[in-house]
């Protein structure tokens, strides 16, 4: 299977260029080849042909690919629940952990590819071999439920990413829609536009149903050459838009907090590990890059360039609305034809990134499934699986209707453990009977702690702000304009 990369997609999207691939294969198959898919954004998309390297360019490329997606939309209201000055530090921080944890586990990929002689180990065939070098007898007989932990993190990522691009497609159609009859081509007026209101947002969600089944149901990859494509050339050309648009007119921003109030921070914590959850994409890309050698510095050049680039859009994008920012920026564009055109090219990108973000659960859940019935059975069980797949998707979107809390609950749920907790805990279990440093072993241990105090707090919170949520429609359906 091979392909090749297009430019700027959020959160890898990458041309698909694939031999066929008919019915599902396993999921060890798929993560080894396709791993890369598993980045957690849009699309994390299959793996790169084995047989040509790609350049320190290239790998660059695809690394800062992979951590654009929706995420980025959703960092100013991130930085306002932590406050200008402490979403801002907490930002660059969390970055530069993330990026840590991320060489972390290509150190430790490398370590027992080099230990067992293997070519090439996946983070869930890592974590699972990292436990069989553990000196607990406990670990080593339990070793593969790692790579179950791991598989499991990815399927709830995954869906949960799935979740949130309904969310997201539902609040953006509804803006729109409700605001065409109003959109003119002047977008430096200064006028309020009270919206003509439309259908409840949950109902906009139940409409997309139809057009998610059908685009799951494309289960051979090179089909979704298009998709990925089309998601790579509408998400580029939109971020550069919104980027020039926040960097323009920015007020005093005396009046705005240095720090919000602790309760809303772990909302914070859980959209910003959203963001940076792409650690799926490192191993595929150390494994097919000519020069593998090189890949820390790499890895570590495009980590920084993502969390500068997080941090200006976080800070600016709340600098430059205040107060009534929303959970995706693209809320606060003005209503003009301009700024309405990337709501849609968003939700072109979005709508086609679901099929590819879809295809890693699906890859993992179904084969499993399709091996316990007769031959007969496997299509219509394939379908079946997907059909009920992208319903629960759905269902989970309209019972959390908040952009925000969708955002901050799957960040803390799953970005969390695969980001920050599992990868010092897999250093310790690899390294530790070969000798390691005290400050090394606390250092692992602090970085599990933050994950884990992030991962209970973050739910919690997300969990209390839907459960306290009076308003039947959240804040950020809310369509009030200023021209």
């Amino acid at each position: 299977m091979s392909v090749t990369k297009s430019a700027g997609a959020p959160q890898g999207a990458v041309t698909l260029k694939l031999d066929s691939m008919s019915t599902p294969e396993s999921a060890r198959k798929l993560q080894n080849k396709d791993s890369r898919f598993l980045d957690g954004g849009p699309s994390e998309s299959p793996g790169l042909e084995k047989t040509k390297g790609i350049t320190l360019f290239e790998t660059l490329v695809h690394l800062l690919k992979g951590n654009m997606g929706t995420g980025i939309l959703g960092l100013p209201l991130a930085v306002k629940n932590a406050g200008i000055l402490v979403g801002s530090l907490s930002l660059l921080l969390m970055g530069f952990i993330a990026g840590h944890c991320m060489l972390i586990l290509v150190r430790c990929a490398q370590h027992l590819c080099h230990r067992l002689n293997k070519p090439f180990l996946d983070y869930g065939d890592t974590v699972m071999h990292g436990l069989e070098a553990s000196p607990s007898t406990w670990l080593q007989n339990h070793a593969h439920w790692g790579r179950r932990i791991v598989s499991f993190f990815l399927i709830v990522t995954q869906l949960g990413f799935c979740c949130v691009y309904i969310v997201f497609l539902a609040d953006n159609l509804k803006q729109v829609a409700e605001a065409i009859n109003s959109t003119t081509n002047n977008c430096h007026n200064n006028e309020t536009i009270i919206p003509t209101p439309t259908m409840d947002s949950r109902l906009y969600m139940l409409s997309l149903l139809p057009f998610l089944v059908l685009l799951v149901f494309f289960r051979n990859l090179r089909v979704m050459t298009i998709f990925s494509m089309l998601a790579n050339i509408s998400m580029l050309v939109s971020l550069v838009i919104i980027a020039q648009y926040i960097a323009q007119g920015i007020p005093d921003p005396s009046q705005l907090p240095l720090v919000a109030s602790w309760k809303t921070y772990p909302l914070f914590f859980g959209t910003a590990i959203f963001s940076f959850e792409s650690i799926g994409v490192v191993l595929p890309l150390e494994n097919k890059m000519e020069d593998a050698r090189h890949f820390p510095v790499i890895l570590s050049l495009g980590i920084s360039i993502i969390t500068l680039l997080y941090t200006s859009i976080g800070a600016l994008g709340y600098l430059r609305f205040g107060d009534d920012i929303k959970a995706s920026i693209t809320l606060n564009m003005p209503n003009c034809w301009l700024y309405q055109s990337v709501k849609l090219l968003y939700v072109i990108g979005i709508l086609c990134t679901y099929a590819l973000q879809f295809y890693v659960p699906a890859e993992i859940i179904i084969p499993f499934a399709v091996s316990q019935v007769p031959k007969r059975w496997a299509l219509p069980l394939d379908l079946s699986i997907r059909f009920v797949l992208v319903c629960l998707t759905c269902i989970l979107a309209i019972l959390v209707p908040r952009l925000d809390l969708v955002l901050s609950l799957v960040g803390s749920v799953s970005s969390s453990a695969l980001a920050l907790i599992i990868p010092p805990l897999l250093e310790i279990s690899t390294f530790y009977s070969e000798g390691m440093s005290p400050l090394t072993i606390l250092k692992d241990a602090l970085i599990s702690i933050v994950g884990f105090v992030g991962f209970v707090a973050g739910t919690y919170q997300a969990l209390h702000e839907l459960i306290e949520s009076e308003d039947s429609l959240p804040f950020s359906n809310s369509t009030t304009f200023v021209q």
